[in-house]
């Protein structure tokens, strides 16, 4: 694993790679990586990240929803690290709504995603962990479980859904 982690962007190579899952006799061994998404995390504003954002092929991500200055409604949720999730269910109703990404500064665009999920992941103790989600927070996951793909939100936009950070933000009123 890397010494010094760095968001990597589109365009990287890395980024495309599908992940693969950690055992639990890896856990113990990832876990100072696991831990150190949530500050690169926060650190950058994000609601999620995922272990192949930084160059780490792990099926891995933190997500740790609250408000900030890119998100100014998100809901509060205590900072989950969720390893080797696997989506369950999902609703069939879908709801189109703007998403950002850390390893795509600067772009946001509309995708359509669930509104409500369940999931199941290990904790960092290696238990199984089965729990659902609705509304920002299944769309979160439903962001980092396609990190875990190689898969980037933009590949789910449709073209004429998509906009600067800038324009965005005067849309939304935030500026």
């Amino acid at each position: 694993m890397q010494a010094s982690l760095e968001i990597i962007q589109l365009g990287n190579p890395l980024l495309r790679v599908p992940s693969e899952a950690l055992s639990t006799t890896q856990i113990d061994v990832a876990l100072p990586l696991l831990k150190s998404l949530e500050q690169i995390m926060l650190s950058h504003q994000g609601v999620g990240i995922a272990a192949p954002q930084v160059g780490e092929p792990l099926r891995a991500f933190i997500v740790a929803s609250r408000p900030n200055d890119r998100y100014p409604h998100a809901p509060l949720m205590e900072p989950t690290i969720m390893i080797n999730p696997v989506l369950l269910w999902q609703s069939e109703e879908m709801e189109k709504d703007w998403e950002g990404c850390l390893s795509i500064p600067g772009i946001r665009a509309k995708v359509n995603r669930y509104t409500h999920i369940q999931v199941r992941y290990l904790n960092i103790l290696g238990d199984v962990v089965e729990t659902e989600f609705t509304g920002f927070i299944a769309r979160i996951l439903q962001h980092e479980l396609d990190h875990l793909d190689g898969i980037v939100f933009l590949d789910r936009a449709d073209k004429l859904d998509v906009a600067t950070e800038m324009e965005y933000r005067k849309m939304m009123g935030l500026d």
